[in-house]
Formats: C-alpha cells, structure tokens, sequence
C-alpha cells in the first residue's frame, strides 16, 4: 500500500472529506462523524458541492445556505453585517458551525452563537448541512442542526490552483485564489480572499437611510497534511479573517433607529493540530487533536468620547479524541472523549469582566447493517459542565433501500442541549442556577429516485419539543432574590418550544444539459407559552432553478426563492412581509483554464426587510473572470 494511498484512509478518521463511494453515491462525514454513504445515514442531511457553489455564483455563505430547504436567514443590512441561521424553525444559538470539523460559535457573544454575515464562498469547496438534533456527535449548541463547511484540499497530490475576480454594484471588488499541490508524503493546501462594498445603508433606504454602509473582509486559509509512516499521520490548519463593517444605530436626541456612522472590526481565528494512527490494517482509526478558536470584537461610534465603546473576546480551546473501529462485517463504532476551555471578555468605559467554564464530554455510536439494506445508528453522549453539573443525550436513526439506494426510508430519533452561555451564567445578569435548553425530535423521510436517477424526489415530516430555553426575565413588580441593586433583570429557563414541518425537494437532469431544482418548506415554530410564532422563521419559504449549458458551451441559468412572513419579535405584531427574489446568471468558457461569468441580484428590484427597518439590497449586478491551472 503506497504512502499516499494509506493517507487517504487515515483521512476517513476527521471530521471532514468530500468524495463518492466506489458505486458513484455521494459520502457524508458530518452526520456521523466518519465517511458514509448518502444511502445509509438516516438523518436528513443536504451537500452542496463546488460544482453547486460556482454554478450558483452565491457571494457568501448566508446565500448559499437560502437553498437549502428548511434553513431561513437573516441578515441586519448588506454584506458583512450580522447573519443569522435557523435551522427548522430552531434558534440560531441552537445552530452548530463547523470549518474543517472545527466548531467555531463564539462563546463571548450572549447566547454563544455564530454570525455568518462574514463567511464568503471563495475557499469552500463542500457544504455539508445535517438537520435536527445532534448533540449525541457534536455536544452543545446542536438543537437545529450542523453546518459544516469544508475547504479547498490537495487530492492525489497533483498541483492545482484557482483565481478568481469579480467587481460590480456599488463598487464591490471579490477576490480570492487557492492552490494545492503535493510534495511526496506531504499534501498543502491553502487560499486567501478580499472583499470591499461600498454597501448600502443598514438602516433601510425605504425608510429614508442615506449614508452607504460599506465593509472590508480579508481572510486566508492553510492546511497540511504529511504521512509519517504508513500508520502515522500528521494533520495541521489554520483559518483567520479581519473585517471592518460600518452599521447604523440610536442617535440623540430621539434615540431612534437611523443613519449613523457607527462600525465595528473583527478579528477571527482557527488552529488546529492532529495525529492520526491506524491499526489493524486500517479498521481501527483514531485522531487525537487540539483545536483552538479565537475572535475579537470591538464597535465603534465617532460621535463619542471614547470612539471605542465595546470590546469582546471569546476562546474556545478543545482536546479530543475520536477512535473509529470495524467491528466486523457490517458492525463499526464512533467513539471519543473531549475537554473544551471557554473563555470570555468584554470591556466598555465603564469596566471589564473575562469569564470561564469547562466542559468534558464522551460520547459513542453503534452502527450496524442488520440486514440487506437496512443501516442502524445508535448512540448516546454525556458532557459534565463546570457549572449546571452533568446532561446526557441519546440518538437514533435507521435507513432501508431495498434497491440499492433508489428508494431510501429514513426515520431518525435524535436528542439536543445547549448549555447556558457564560454571558447569561456570570453577566449582571446571569444566573448560575440555569439548567441547559434541551431537545426531543422524530422525523422520518423518503427518497425515491427514478429514470437511473436523473429523476429525485424527497419528502421529510419532522416534530421537535424544546424545554427550558433560557430567556431575559424583566425585574419590574418581580420579588426574585435575583432582582437586587440596579438590575433590570435576569436570565432564567422559562421558555417550551413545539417545532413542526414538512420539507420537499425534486431534483430533474432530463439530459445532461439541463437541471431543474425545487424545494418547498413548511415550518411551524410555536411558543408554548404565549401560542405564537417564533420571530424571524417564516412559515413557508419555496426555491427553485433552472441550468442549461447551450452546445456551445454557454451555462444559463435563474433561481427564485419566495420567502412567507414572520414576526420580527416575541413582544409585538410587527411583522416582516413576505418576498420574492429571482437571481439570474451565466458563464462561458475561455479554453480550459479560464471562464467569464456574471449575474443579477434580485433582478425585478424586490424591496424587503429580514429584520425590522434593516435594508436589504436591491437589483445588482455583478462579472468576472474564473482562472484554473
């Protein structure tokens, strides 16, 4: 066995990859934490390939992820501002995000989610999305669902490299390259990207916002992987992005939302470092690894003394291990042991606070083909947390395909939890009694294709209940202990959810040249105690698209994605209407190496809102040139 074909099997053990299966069926990693065939994970789990992503054109990840059925986002302004991800109706705290495998929600924002308004597309080659609870293979936070993104790698050590270039509305310049090259044992990878807009205004330009809210992003990532030995591998990368974003706030004298020149500066980074072993000619896998994830946040308001009127800093550091084993024909196990160090700052004029806690987690999974067919995962985890003491999940799914994956049933029970954030444990207003939100859910689903598979069709109903969701209690006419001093209130598990849906997709490639898109989605997220919608999560969301590559070698195509409306808050009827938007696009080959493509953004002009009085861009238009070697 060759050196580099023995690292590829090694690389199976991380919590990444991108490949077929020997029959040409697509490998997923993230739902069960190692490489398995689409055909036998019975979660509902979506991929978005680099084919996807370029014939797509989508800027940034937030895009990218309005395609996938039962996600909605939203976003507080243009490019760069904050993004949010929900997950079937879920919070987007309750969303974990991955890069490479590396969870990077940051524990020094309040509820310790992800913003993913500054993720762009240029260096991701692979979406990987799992929907419904997964707490079992992935700890806190994992309620919605997961979102991997993977980025660009050396494969078979050939070298390799991408350059690409777009300018268009209001002065926005992309840029991003990525190379990958093999040297012997050693496999390098790595890219950088820079992004500039001079924006639109966040405070929406229908309710009279003016002043252009522009932003700049610079990002860069490298990963290494070296064969020691046909049993030893080594496994290293790193990910860092710098942002400025200018926004809008509250103004004196009225203190009402509108044009102002605040903005804010970000500072993002990965690190990791692996070591993989295998034994027993490659059946029993495992990785031991440090990850580190580290950003800083800071706004600013020129009309103030100081500028600088906040300051965050979250950290989060992980030892893990993860052993994979075949048991025998058909049997294999996921296993692992984790520690993870959270760390969080902040600091304005009037103070500083820096906060800690701990978590230590095991966790394990059986998965077993008991007959022809039929795939079984079973599994469960238990964290002990430095502060509300010890929590454990449970899992379960199953697919059956009768037919060699043409027909696939899956039905799948999972469990979630979040623990409290260290914002709402040790803040003014925290609460050091907080129990961890949890969660319950069933989905079952089907996937049948036809016409040697150019025809798909899937249809899933899932059903989550969620319990002591963590929420801010006001203090005023309230007796609680926790009401002391100056504060206003507290933070306390007062909050049941029901989460309910339904999520179709069809798939149509009629002949080669043509392919045809849709999904529809249902979602019902209830507050149990007041009876009404969660804010932000529309009801009903539809996409479809339609590509066509003339013989000639022109590839067109359009997208629409309509949007229902949603409440913008828990605390009033101020609704968001509903919208549609159509995306056009198209792209031409020059030789082999290089294209031209372009697209227009919300081609018919579509005014909307995601988040109340927030401005959302118009009709835009963007080129550019696309360079392979």
């Amino acid at each position: 066995m060759t050196p580099l074909k023995y690292l590829s099997i090694l690389a199976s053990v991380l919590p990444t990859g991108y490949a077929l299966a020997d029959d040409g069926e697509p490998i997923v990693v993230t739902a069960n934490r190692a490489e398995t065939p689409v055909s036998k994970v019975g979660l509902s789990v979506s991929i978005i390939t680099a084919d996807d992503i370029a014939r797509l054109q989508a800027p940034g990840i937030s895009e990218l992820l309005r395609t996938v059925p039962g996600l909605a986002t939203t976003r507080s302004g243009g490019i760069g501002t904050l993004s949010s991800v929900f997950i079937r109706g879920a919070s987007s705290d309750h969303t974990v995000a991955l890069i490479d495998g590396v969870k990077i929600n940051d524990p020094s924002s309040t509820a310790g989610g992800f913003d993913f308004g500054r993720l762009m597309t240029g260096n991701i080659e692979r979406v990987e999305v799992v929907r419904g609870p997964q707490s079992v293979l992935w700890g806190s936070q994992a309620i919605g669902g997961v979102v991997n993104l993977i980025t660009r790698r050396a494969e078979g050590g050939a070298p390799s490299a991408i350059f690409q270039g777009e300018a268009g509305y209001r002065g926005t310049v992309d840029l991003m390259a990525s190379a990958a090259m093999g040297l012997g044992p050693i496999a390098l990878s790595g890219g950088a990207s820079f992004l500039r807009t001079d924006g639109i205004s966040a405070f929406s330009e229908a309710r009279g916002g003016a002043e252009r809210d522009g932003a700049r992003q610079y990002g860069a990532n490298l990963n290494a992987r070296a064969n020691i030995t046909e049993s030893l591998s080594l496994d290293l990368r790193g990910w860092i992005s710098r942002s400025r974003t200018e926004t809008d706030g509250y103004a004196p004298p009225t203190y009402a939302f509108g044009d102002t020149a605040h903005y804010n500066r970000t500072r993002e980074a990965i690190g990791y470092a692996g070591v993989n072993w295998a034994g027993f000619g490659g059946r029993w896998k495992n990785r031991i690894a440090y990850a580190i994830t580290d950003s800083n946040r800071r706004d600013y308001n020129p009309a103030l003394n100081p500028v600088k009127r906040s300051e965050y800093e979250g950290r989060n550091q992980r030892l893990e291990y993860q052993g994979s084993l075949d048991l025998a024909r058909g049997w294999s196990a996921v296993f692992g042991a984790e520690r993870e160090w959270t760390r969080a700052g902040s600091g304005n004029p009037f103070g500083t606070s820096v906060n800690r806690a701990h978590l230590t987690s095991v966790y394990g999974q059986l998965s077993a083909t008991l007959l022809a067919g039929l795939t079984v995962n079973a599994g469960a985890r238990h964290d002990r947390h430095s502060d509300f003491g010890g929590h454990t999940t449970f899992a379960a799914n199953a697919a059956y395909t009768p037919n060699a994956g043409d027909s696939v049933l899956r039905i799948s029970y999972g469990e979630g939890f979040k623990a409290p954030s260290l914002y709402q444990l040790h803040s003014m207003y925290g609460n050091l009694a907080l129990r961890p939100e949890s969660a319950q859910s069933w989905d079952v689903g089907l996937v049948q294709k036809a016409f040697d598979g150019r025809a798909e069709i899937g249809l899933t109903w899932y059903r989550r209940k969620t319990r002591n969701l963590i929420d801010f209690v006001d203090c005023f006419g309230n007796a609680s202990p926790l009401c002391t001093g100056f504060n206003y209130g507290y933070y306390d598990n007062v909050g049941r959810t029901r989460g309910r849906g339904i999520e179709a997709e069809l798939k149509l490639r009629p002949v080669d040249a043509l392919l045809f898109e849709m999904s529809y989605s249902y979602s019902k997220p209830t507050d149990l105690q007041t009876q009404r919608d969660l804010p932000r999560r529309p009801r009903h969301k539809a996409y479809a698209s339609v590509d066509y590559r003339w013989s000639f070698g022109l590839s067109t195509g359009a997208s629409v994605t309509h949007v229902g409306a949603s409440y913008d808050n828990g605390f009033s009827a101020q609704r968001n209407a509903d919208y549609v938007l159509t995306d056009v696009r198209a792209s031409y080959p020059l030789g082999a190496h290089a294209e031209l493509y372009a697209r227009i953004e919300n081609l018919f002009d579509s005014r909307y809102e995601t988040v109340f009085e927030y401005g959302q861009p118009g009709r835009a238009a963007y080129a550019g040139v696309r360079l392979k070697i």
